[in-house]
């Protein structure tokens, strides 16, 4: 099966890409959307998912990689929702800022500038390619 590309979002003061580097893993658990949770269920381990800083910050900062996949949320009291790993891999070279993002032509239309209330989405490999160039400081605008 063809590798999937991810970006999960959260406020940095809530989770912050230190904090989770400092933890060397978690479970990406609290997902109460439907959409969100299907993400969740389709991650593979190994998949690779970008770390937005949402809300105050507002940048891609990290890669981090799925280490399992999908089982029963465990902070979920009702209803049937998922979780899973998640192990930091590196943190960017420099953070890809939303702004950025909205106006490059290949990260424009992703899932996060068309549905910005999602907290876990698929992205293409093109897009993660194209935020991992621009983390590197390539093709500024």
């Amino acid at each position: 099966m063809a590798k999937q590309y991810w970006l999960v979002k959260q406020e940095p003061e809530a989770y912050a890409w230190a904090t989770f580097v400092k933890d060397g893993r978690t479970a990406w658990t609290g997902v109460r959307n439907y959409q969100a949770r299907n993400f969740l269920r389709a991650m593979k381990a190994g998949d690779p998912v970008l770390y937005y800083h949402s809300v105050s910050d507002k940048k891609v900062v990290g890669i981090a990689r799925v280490e399992r996949e999908a089982y029963p949320d465990p902070t979920a009291t009702e209803g049937d929702w998922s979780a899973v790993d998640l192990v930091p891999e590196k943190a960017l070279k420099v953070a890809v800022a939303l702004e950025q993002l909205k106006t490059d032509p290949v990260t424009a239309e992703m899932p996060l500038i068309r549905q910005s209330r999602l907290s876990v989405m698929g992205i293409s490999e093109a897009v993660y390619r194209r935020v991992i160039e621009m983390s590197r400081g390539e093709g500024k605008l």
